[in-house]
């Protein structure tokens, strides 16, 4: 069975950034399902899948506007620490969501100083090119219950 949308995926990957530095891999925690074509990886990922059969191996490189975007300066603010509920607890590496005119967006805390918090909006992993190695598991039919969930049931899967 060829991967495509609707389907159940499972695949083993491990992910570097240039460097070769690894920023995820499904090593020691089994593989990673997901229903396939429904927005739960990245899209130059998910092309990279397409038509891919159980056992089949790939590498693949996504550049950042196939992954997680080029950064965006105007995503990072310093704002006044003033404006935070607890100005003393707060952290380099903290994340919190604020709400935007285009709705909630994660922010992390990248800089301190006494007066201000600086805040990066942008995807931690936005601008970097992702390389990915990635062994497909398994391919299956989604069940109906797990498409009128949008996710996975089961072994690597969501349990309610």
């Amino acid at each position: 069975m060829e991967i495509a949308k609707n389907k159940v995926v499972g695949m083993d990957y491990t992910l570097t950034n240039n460097e070769g530095t690894v920023i995820d891999t499904s090593k020691n925690q089994g593989p990673l399902f997901f229903i396939f074509g429904l927005g739960h990886i990245i899209p130059g990922l998910e092309n990279a899948l397409t038509g891919k059969k159980k056992g089949d191996s790939l590498k693949v490189s996504i550049q950042p506007k196939d992954g997680y975007g080029e950064r965006e300066d105007e995503l990072v603010q310093a704002v006044p620490r003033a404006q935070f509920d607890a100005p003393e607890g707060i952290e380099i590496g903290m994340q919190f969501e604020v709400q935007t005119e285009q709705g909630g967006l994660v922010v992390t805390v990248t800089e301190l100083t006494d007066e201000h918090v600086t805040v990066d909006g942008n995807h931690p992993l936005a601008g970097e090119v992702l390389n990915f190695d990635v062994s497909i598991v398994d391919v299956r039919e989604a069940t109906a219950e797990e498409m009128a969930h949008g996710h996975v049931h089961g072994p690597g899967g969501h349990h309610h």
